[in-house]
């Protein structure tokens, strides 16, 4: 028997009686990263980081079942070792290291390899098993720097600001949106964010991350005062009544997505950045080098594909289907 099984709610390690990341609600879950994707609710206990449970309390809505650790700290179950390692995806996500008798596997959740200033450090855990995602597991999914995404970010917004135009940023509230405000050059103009972003934003003050200022936009604000504004908001935003409060405004948005011809025109936006939390084809590749593993677990977006190409690379490489095969186009 595997020390890590998938089943149909989610992989299971049957020595420890706990679920990683369940896609229905189990007694015990252990927790990655706060995403709906990997948080489900209706769990009777969860386990995860400690920023990640103020932000399960925020998007669950439930205080008392959830219990958290420190990054790398130990916690044995039923003698199974496991512990958590900085991702690098969002605040406070992890891979989850699991070891028993001198075996070891590391589910990764989601996770990038760059470092973005909000997030903690992606760290390598070495492992004999490495269950990866491959949202973006095709080469043509290789991003540019961050560093010169934000300065065509900034490039657009001053160029807006200086034609009094409102410069409107879609972005997924938790994760993207707090690395965008943490990067781009504030002494353009101010920053609102929608008030779903700012709630999260809130959270993530709360658990310890020094997030540069922003602010809520209000449902009544005057037009003039968002002529040289920066605003965030969630995609969903950008196609209802909520922009009715702005007079001259230029919308972007801000996805991996946008390396391909055609998504900017398909996110109804004038101007699109390529800007991921997750890994590229290099990073994935480089990734699962780096772990020194010998078998490869493909979850999430192209997992067929890249579990093929693995083979070839001479991994003992498979595809594993979950309820989530990938995220948002926002999150993404």
């Amino acid at each position: 028997m595997s020390l890590l099984e998938f089943t149909e709610r989610g992989v299971y390690c049957q020595k420890a009686g706990i679920f990683i990341d369940p896609w229905k609600s189990v007694p015990k879950a252990l927790i990655t990263h706060a995403h709906s994707d990997h948080a489900q609710p209706g769990c009777q206990h969860y386990l995860c980081t400690h920023r990640t449970a103020f932000l399960l309390r925020h998007r669950l809505g439930v205080q008392q079942n959830i219990h958290s650790v420190a990054f790398k700290e130990n916690v044995n179950i039923h003698g199974v070792n496991f512990s958590f390692h900085p991702a690098g995806h969002i605040v406070g996500s992890a891979q989850i290291r699991v070891e028993h008798k001198g075996e070891i596997w590391v589910v990764s959740g989601d996770y990038k390899t760059e470092p973005d200033d909000v997030s903690e450090d992606f760290e390598i855990v070495k492992c004999h098993t490495f269950i990866t995602e491959s949202t973006f597991g095709l080469p043509v999914y290789q991003w540019p720097d961050q560093n010169h995404v934000f300065s065509e970010i900034n490039a657009w917004w001053e160029s807006n600001s200086q034609q009094g135009i409102t410069s409107v940023l879609s972005a997924y509230s938790l994760g993207k949106s707090q690395r965008i405000i943490q990067n781009v050059d504030h002494s353009i103009g101010p920053l609102y964010c929608h008030g779903s972003i700012e709630a999260t934003n809130e959270v993530v003050r709360q658990a310890g991350v020094k997030l540069k200022l922003t602010m809520h936009l209000p449902a009544s604000v005057k037009k003039e005062m968002l002529q040289k504004a920066l605003v965030i908001a969630p995609g969903s935003a950008l196609s209802s009544s909520w922009m009715r409060r702005f007079k001259e405004y230029s919308t972007a948005a801000a996805s991996g997505w946008m390396i391909l011809r055609g998504r900017k025109s398909w996110h109804h936006v004038d101007k699109g950045f390529v800007l991921s939390d997750h890994a590229d084809w290099n990073a994935l590749n480089t990734t699962v080098k780096a772990t020194g593993c010998e078998q490869v677990i493909v979850t999430h977006g192209y997992s067929d594909i890249f579990a093929r190409w693995l083979q070839e690379q001479g991994y003992h490489a498979q595809a594993e289907k979950t309820t989530y095969e990938g995220e948002s186009e926002e999150i993404r």
